[in-house]
């Protein structure tokens, strides 16, 4: 059967803790409650008994669970039952209550202050109905007042307040939402409704306040009753006190005052004005009421300037004394929640200027954004957000695709709760992306272990991210396309590392790709332009990817492509390779990689099929000397100016991925001869040096300066094709070596006049070494005009 549910507003299953005695027959009711304010909702089923346990134990509260079984027929017997009671600490258990529902001390005013909220919303909802709860004119607002001497906190607001049996409520039973129970009621009368603005329904944000108070001292006063209560209790006590005010100076007028005792360790940090001030900016800036905190403020005043009258002189009646300016401090309230959650508001009525001005005091920019998004979702989920694309990409290295930026301000009701997330909204790839999200499904206590399982925030981030990608694609679809450069020098490398990570959307990241072409290579253009610009018989998206547009401009594996008028794209960052492979296909498309082996480009004619008969001895004769270097040689396709060139195998990696393996810090150098794959080294039947070579092949196979020019242009191929050179040094002295051969006497110039040249030089370098040279120092060159000239 199921468990007996409580469904009375007034009436509470759960027993107030009492020291030493031991629950009575009709004891009052206990509920501990996140909020300072009225009746609070029943722990299901469960019942606190405070007794006296053993004295090994201590004080014990006993938890009885009861479960409701249906009634029998009349005249039939009852079954046999046993009851047991659970067991717990009180102390203990406020100790896990509170230290594990909160990652910072800090937290327990956004609490607090959110009970105070919840206050002044029931006593606006209810005084629409009982205009008397309203009768004194008392303003709706909260007060917090820091008193560093004292090491004390006082909060005041001005809501509902509570009368002693609420008070036992309330505060007398752990983890019992009065706002919860509020909304319960309010859904049950639906002439009443249920649009509200109650923020808490968790039920132990009241508790967070012992994690920096080591007394705390409620004292409240409801419009139902004549007289003012209050509660007090000391942090690792089992127990708690109410009792009558009955001091005139501390009586109020409606509401609620909670007063924090601060421990030794925090009334240094919490009991600072300036401290509290930030606290409240920083969680409770939109909370709808006033929130007025004690601050020290200074102003300039004028006062007369006391001066002494000289001996024998008498101060002139009506005479006016001068005045000085002085800075004078003293203590006001003031407001420290002034602005208004701008996506509470209807973004028709809001302007852009608006939503800027929002933007820079929220984030610290000082540029306006690109582009901003303001939505509602409803259904499934609830939630407001205003989402902003920055006007320039982060200025901190550290910042650049980092999943735990503080882009992303999560509130609840108007509260906030963190922004400090790794991932759960936002997936890396759009970690730039800065705004605010709003929801009133997200339980107020939340903390990253309830983020990361919980359903509610799965769907927010899917419908977070299709925000984004709606507000890309907008700026990407105006006319004028400054924006979207602006955009793609900023965070293009996030959308391509979105390729990357998420495999899901590649469907809305591909068309926001721009790349430099062999046809545009000033301007970049997007995927679609391509494949628009593409012949009807282009089969495949090609691509080459370099370490820059100059050596993409310059590799001979574009030759014939530019020759057949094939657009080429340039992959100049060391991201755009890894992306394009991921996306592997755009619009039924293949990307291909130019500078691998298996190139088709659709011109397989008899005249190469004769070139490759002609050449099949050079190239065996070429693989011969090359040995391992090379895994074969063939004729190329790809070449027309260029003699040779190195081709990577179809499944390793390219030359530009090897160099980039090899740049890696704490690269594996092991699986970089494994995936280095296979080298193919294709000639150009129609160059002369591939036609001198043939003729050597032919003639003198075993001609020492043929195998010689061969490793010259081996190695020469390794440098143009993006490779890197075992030993540069030995390729440098080769070429040097050619250079002396190419250029000997070819401007007539001799050996017997190069030594001659060297004799001249050496006698003019004996002679030098003859004469002796008298210097004279600097001090003692005089001019003949010196009147110390000797």
């Amino acid at each position: 059967m199921a468990p007996a549910l409580s469904r009375s507003l007034g009436a509470s299953s759960v027993a107030a803790l009492r020291p030493g005695a031991r629950r009575a027959a009709g004891a009052g009711a206990g509920s501990v409650s996140t909020r300072g304010s009225g009746a609070a909702r029943c722990a299901r089923g469960v019942r606190w008994e405070a007794g006296s346990g053993s004295s090994s134990r201590g004080r014990l509260v006993r938890v009885r669970c009861d479960a409701a079984v249906a009634e029998k027929p009349a005249g039939e017997e009852a079954a046999a039952e046993e009851k047991f009671e659970y067991q717990a600490e009180v102390s203990r258990l406020l100790d896990l209550i509170v230290h594990s529902l909160y990652s910072h001390k800090e937290v327990f005013l956004r609490e607090l202050v959110s009970n105070a909220s919840d206050a002044l919303d029931k006593l606006r909802f209810l005084g629409v109905t009982d205009s008397s709860l309203l009768a004194d004119g008392q303003e709706l607002e909260i007060r917090i007042k820091p008193d560093p001497d004292a090491g004390t906190i006082t909060i005041t607001d001005t809501g509902i307040g509570m009368t002693k049996d609420e008070l036992k409520d309330c505060l007398g039973t752990i983890a019992q939402s009065g706002t919860s129970k509020f909304l319960k009621a309010l859904k049950e009368n639906k002439d009443l409704g249920a649009d509200n603005g109650l923020i808490g329904q968790f039920g132990v944000g009241f508790y967070s306040a012992f994690l920096v108070a080591e007394k705390v001292v409620v004292s409240t006063k409801s419009p139902k009753s004549d007289k003012q209560y209050v509660w007090e209790a000391v942090a690792d006590s089992s127990s708690y006190v109410i009792k009558e005010e009955t001091d005139p100076e501390k009586m109020l007028t409606r509401g609620t005052q909670i007063t924090l005792v601060l421990r030794p360790d925090d009334k240094y940090e919490f009991a600072d004005p300036g401290r509290i001030q930030g606290l409240v900016k920083n969680y409770s800036q939109f909370v709808s009421f006033p929130i007025y905190t004690w601050q020290e403020k200074s102003r300039t005043v004028e006062v007369e300037e006391d001066e002494e009258t000289k001996e024998g002189e008498e101060a002139t009646e009506g005479e006016k004394k001068k005045k000085k300016t002085i800075t004078e401090k003293y203590w006001d309230w003031e407001l420290a929640n002034e602005t208004k959650p701008i996506w509470m508001r209807n973004p028709k009525e809001i302007e852009k200027t608006e939503y800027n001005e929002f933007y820079k005091k929220a984030f610290n920019e000082f540029l306006d954004p690109l582009a901003y998004t303001h939505f509602t979702t409803e259904g499934e989920v609830e939630f407001r957000s205003v989402l902003y694309i920055p006007g320039m990409a982060p200025l901190s290295n550290e910042e650049i695709m980092n999943p735990k930026t503080k882009n992303i301000r999560l509130y609840v009701k108007r509260v906030f709760i963190s922004d400090d997330f790794d991932g759960e909204l936002f997936p890396r790839y759009l970690s730039f992306v800065k705004g605010v999200v709003d929801s009133n499904d997200l339980p107020l206590n939340v903390s990253r272990e309830i983020l990361q399982e919980s359903r509610i925030v799965r769907i927010m981030r899917k419908r977070l991210v299709r925000k984004t990608f709606d507000m890309i694609e907008e700026i990407a679809e105006k006319d004028d396309k400054e924006d979207y450069k602006k955009f793609w020098e900023s965070f293009g490398k996030f959308v391509k590392l979105g390729c990357i990570e998420d495999t899901g959307n590649h469907k809305r990241l591909a068309p926001l790709l721009r790349f430099h072409t062999s046809k545009n290579e000033a301007d970049m253009i997007s995927l679609d332009q391509y494949v628009e610009n593409m012949p009807e018989d282009q089969k495949a998206i090609y691509y080459i990817a370099t370490d820059s547009l100059q050596s993409a401009k310059t590799a001979p594996f574009l030759e014939k492509l530019v020759q057949k008028d094939i657009e080429v794209l340039y992959l100049i960052e060391p991201i755009d390779e890894v992306a394009i492979q991921n996306l592997q296909t755009y619009k039924e498309k293949k990307f291909v990689d130019i500078s691998k082996e298996d190139l088709e480009l659709g011109d397989e004619d008899d005249d190469n099929k004769e070139s490759k008969q002609e050449y099949t001895l050079l190239c065996d004769w070429v693989k011969q000397q090359l040995g391992d270097k090379v895994a074969k040689v063939q004729i190329s396709k790809r070449l027309s100016s260029s003699p040779c060139v190195l081709v990577s195998g179809k499944f390793g990696w390219s030359a530009n991925m090897e160099r980039l393996m090899k740049a890696q810090t704490l690269g594996d150098t092991s699986s970089l001869e494994f995936m280095r794959g296979r080298r193919i080294f294709e000639i150009n039947p129609d160059h002369p040096i591939i036609k001198d070579l043939n003729a050597a092949c032919k003639n003198e196979p075993d001609s020492t300066e043929a195998k010689r020019a061969l490793e010259l242009l081996y190695e020469t191929a390794l440098i143009s094709s993006g490779y890197t050179p075992d030993s540069p040094a030995e390729l440098g002295g080769k070429i040097y070596e050619m250079m002396t051969i190419a250029l000997g006497g070819r401007w007539g110039r001799s050996d017997t006049e190069a030594e001659a040249t060297t004799g001249e030089a050496s006698t003019e370098a004996d002679s030098s070494e003859a004469t002796v040279t008298e210097v004279i120092e600097p001090s003692e060159v005089r001019p003949e005009s010196d009147p110390w000239r000797d």
